[in-house]
C-alpha cells in the first residue's frame, strides 16, 4: 500500500506542478501575453516620445520666433512693452 501512495503522490505534486506552469498567475501563454502587451506600449511610448519632441521643438521655434518678432518691431516700428520707457537718442550733424 505504501508503496503506491509515494508514486501517486509524487505524480499529483508533478501534475500540480505542470498546471501552475500551463494555468497559473505566471503560465506560459499570460507570459506571452504579457510580452505582447508589452511590445505594443512599446511601440505606443515611442509614438508619444516622437510627437513630444516634435512638440517641444515648435514651442522653442514659437519662442524664438516671437524674440525676432519683438526685436523688428522694436527696431522698425518703435514697440514699447507697458512699464517701459522709451528713450530715443538724436545725434548732431557734427557727431
Amino acid at each position: 500500500m505504501v508503496k503506491r501512495i509515494v508514486p501517486a503522490l509524487l505524480v499529483g505534486l508533478l501534475l500540480i506542478l505542470q498546471a501552475q506552469i500551463w494555468f497559473g498567475r505566471g503560465s506560459i501563454p499570460k507570459v506571452t501575453q504579457l510580452r505582447h502587451e508589452l511590445t505594443e506600449l512599446e511601440a505606443k511610448n515611442r509614438l508619444a516620445k516622437l510627437r513630444n519632441d516634435q512638440v517641444a521643438s515648435e514651442v522653442n521655434d514659437l519662442q524664438d520666433g516671437l524674440g525676432v518678432i519683438e526685436e523688428l518691431a522694436r527696431e522698425e516700428l518703435g514697440m514699447v512693452k507697458p512699464n517701459e520707457v522709451f528713450v530715443q537718442v538724436a545725434y548732431g550733424p557734427g557727431s
